[in-house]
């Protein structure tokens, strides 16, 4: 739409009709202000109330009018777009040990795979993240990036949906998802550093200690959210013998997870259930808000520039036109004399 930024301006509109009023004419018995030769006194043809003079008293108004508009600042302002902070650089570090595909999550009162409750609660948690900066690795016996830093949520939500326990080795090696990541987020913003690491294990494989892992995530200044996953009792079945409840998670080295989350200045959490893990995302969410969607801004054209140069122009008609007339007079006068 079109608007004038200081529309206050236009009240300077009747400035020259009240100056003109206010301040008193020139006395006629002063004379001239400048007296022409003879030879130039027939272009003397703006002299008492002719039409040149009306014409030019109409232009100068114009003029004003124009140079007023100017001074308002006339603007174009387009259609609202969102304005957004920038986002997060987020890796995403996820166990597919072996021991991923145990049956202790449910997730619609269906028996699911820790795996499996993954794949449907961190997808939805990466379709959220709007803004950022999404990279993936899987881990098991070794660690290996799917996809690097992007801003294709698609694309990440994809990768982790194919994905399959045991791809990447049956072991865990966190040290290893560790590092890589901390090589990927280095060369980014130092305030925008986050990985997220799910795990269900111990450390037993790979080739970087997790405690060095931690000091270079320390040194690096990444922030490392650590998530514990696997349920506290789970019955199983010992056929003749009947069945009996045990802890599946007894391997989970919380110790080691809780020691990484508060060196990095992240945390961790204890995800028993998917509910607990639906909720983990969520308070990482509010933890590391992504794009503030909320502010928006208008793209502003200035048209200033349309009417001054208007103005200009039509004062330097003003100024130019009358002599021009005048200068052409005695060659129109010598022409009329020739034809009679």
């Amino acid at each position: 739409m079109f608007e004038f930024a200081w529309p206050w301006l236009f009240v300077l509109l009747p400035l020259p009709w009240l100056v003109a009023r206010a301040l008193k004419p020139a006395s006629a018995e002063a004379g001239a202000a400048l007296r022409l030769p003879i030879a130039l006194s027939g272009f003397d043809l703006a002299g008492g109330a002719n039409p040149v003079a009306r014409w030019k008293r109409w232009l100068a108004w114009l003029a004003w009018v124009l140079l007023v508009a100017a001074a308002a600042r006339p603007q174009w302002i387009g259609e609202p777009i969102d304005l957004e902070r920038s986002g997060r650089d987020l890796m995403l570090m996820v166990d597919a040990s072996g021991s991923m595909d145990t049956p202790d999550m449910r997730i619609g009162g269906q028996e699911v795979t820790r795996y499996g409750a993954v794949k449907a609660i961190a997808g939805d948690f990466i379709k959220r993240r709007v803004g950022d900066r999404l990279g993936l690795i899987v881990f098991g016996s070794q660690a290996y990036l799917l996809t690097p830093l992007t801003f294709d949520r698609d694309t990440v939500g994809k990768q982790l949906a194919e994905s399959a326990v045991g791809l990447p080795g049956r072991e865990t090696a966190i040290g290893d998802a560790v590092g890589l990541a901390v090589k990927r987020l280095r060369e980014r913003p130092e305030d925008r550093r986050v990985a997220i690491l799910l795990t269900d294990g111990v450390n037993d494989a790979g080739e970087l200690d997790p405690a060095k892992a931690i000091d270079l995530a320390v040194a690096e200044k990444v922030k490392i959210y650590t998530i514990g996953i696997g349920a506290e009792a789970m019955r199983i079945n010992d056929g003749f013998f009947g069945s009996r409840v045990v802890n599946p998670s007894a391997e989970i080295d919380e110790k080691m997870l809780a020691g990484m989350a508060e060196k990095t200045g992240g945390r961790y959490f204890r995800a028993r259930d998917t509910a607990e893990l639906a909720q983990i995302y969520r308070d990482i969410d509010r933890l590391e808000p992504g794009v503030d969607k909320g502010q928006q801004f208008r793209p502003i054209d200035e048209l200033f520039f349309w009417p001054l140069g208007a103005s200009v122009l039509l004062a330097l008609l003003g100024a130019f036109a009358p002599q021009a007339a005048s200068l052409g007079a005695p060659y129109l006068t010598r022409t009329r004399e020739a034809a009679s």
